[in-house]
């Protein structure tokens, strides 16, 4: 049972940001231990609203290659990375991605979101051209490319600084970057899940630069493995005071860790829980007032726990995924083509609007009135 006190403090929070007051760490670990999730999730549906006040969620045309999945990094939360030489390594060739792109493309996809592993084999200008070849030969697509780790590996192969890895790939068309790379924002965690990834301020420092010469990118975390509630609010306050900064991120995007065929697997043999990514959804469109846009998963938490996201501050249901290999190697696996994403949503209770990469709205998929 709640404590008197700890009611009528919750009470007083929840006031403060319906009249726009923004929450502090403390407050938001307080709110996240003892707020009750339809509360959490009636608050968050209210900033949502306020944010995107149309009854309608967005969802983009999109599909998830790689390039490789040769890796130096070494991940425990990762079942998809291979060493040099591992069965079933890959690097595939430009030409051969170019294809994949051009495919997609004839099939509707507006958005390629591509990431590799960090492969020290491959050069700086395979990066560029694979950019310069996609902006020119398939101009269809809206090129989504490389994660803040893939990005550090370029410098690294290059002698190029951050920024000038940056500049050059916007030079050669990148306009936007996926949020990967991130998973907790808290180097205690880090340390144990990914110590050769590089520090939450790594990740930070990417976008910043980034965002300073003109890209947009998204947020995201991964959470369900080693992280406490400390560290979650942890992550949320470094995107928030950056967003802050540079105001380039377009949307927060939570998914949970999949054990899968993971090293991780061995410590954290579960999933973590439809609940505790509701509160996820709820509590980051809460604490994330500057970030225009929540990200609910039909892909990551299964089609019916994202739908009820949608009534829990999330205003976005990501993408269609025509191709997605990550989760695949963890045995989680989760399709759906136009038609039933337009259906998840209308379900739902909302139209569904088809976007681009940055939220612009394409067209509107309204719900047909079934007459009594």
């Amino acid at each position: 049972m709640m404590l008197i006190e700890e009611r009528m403090t919750l009470e007083k929070l929840f006031q403060n940001i319906r009249s726009g007051k923004r929450i502090t760490p403390e407050e938001g670990v307080f709110i996240l231990r003892n707020a009750e999730l339809l509360d959490l999730g009636d608050l968050a549906n209210e900033i949502r609203f306020k944010k995107n006040p149309l009854q309608q969620i967005t969802f983009v045309l999109d599909t998830n290659p790689n390039y490789t999945n040769i890796c130096n990094i070494d991940c425990i939360f990762c079942a998809f990375y291979r060493h040099p030489g591992e069965e079933g390594e890959y690097t595939y060739s430009i030409d051969h991605m170019i294809q994949k792109f051009k495919e997609a493309a004839a099939k509707g996809v507006t958005t390629v979101l591509l990431q590799g592993g960090v492969n020290p084999a491959l050069p700086f200008e395979y990066y560029v051209d694979m950019v310069k070849r996609t902006v020119a030969e398939v101009p269809q697509i809206y090129p989504h490319f490389f994660s803040t780790s893939e990005i550090i590996g370029m410098a690294q192969v290059s002698g190029l600084t951050i920024r000038e890895v940056l500049k050059q790939l916007y030079d050669a068309g990148l306009r936007s970057i996926p949020g990967g790379g991130a998973e907790i924002l808290s180097d205690r965690v880090k340390k144990k899940i990914s110590n050769k990834k590089g520090t939450s301020a790594d990740w930070l420092n990417v976008m910043r630069e980034a965002h300073v010469i003109g890209y947009k990118s998204t947020a995201t975390m991964m959470y369900g493995h080693l992280e406490t509630d400390e560290d979650i609010v942890e992550h949320l306050e470094s995107v928030r005071r950056l967003q802050d900064e540079t105001g380039g991120f377009t949307a927060f995007v939570p998914w949970s860790f999949k054990p899968g065929n993971t090293p991780l697997e061995k410590i954290i043999p579960h999933y973590a829980t439809p609940t505790r990514y509701l509160q996820m959804i709820a509590f980051s469109r809460m604490y994330l007032d500057n970030v225009p846009h929540i990200q609910a998963s039909w892909f990551s938490e299964g089609k019916k726990t994202g739908q009820i996201a949608l009534h829990f501050g999330a205003d976005d249901f990501g993408g269609t995924l025509l191709e997605e290999n990550v989760h695949a190697a963890a045995n989680f696996v989760n399709k759906t083509n136009i038609e039933e994403c337009i259906q998840l949503i209308h379900e739902s209770g909302f139209a569904a609007a088809q976007r681009t990469t940055l939220y612009d709205i394409l067209k509107v998929y309204k719900p047909v009135e079934v007459a009594a």
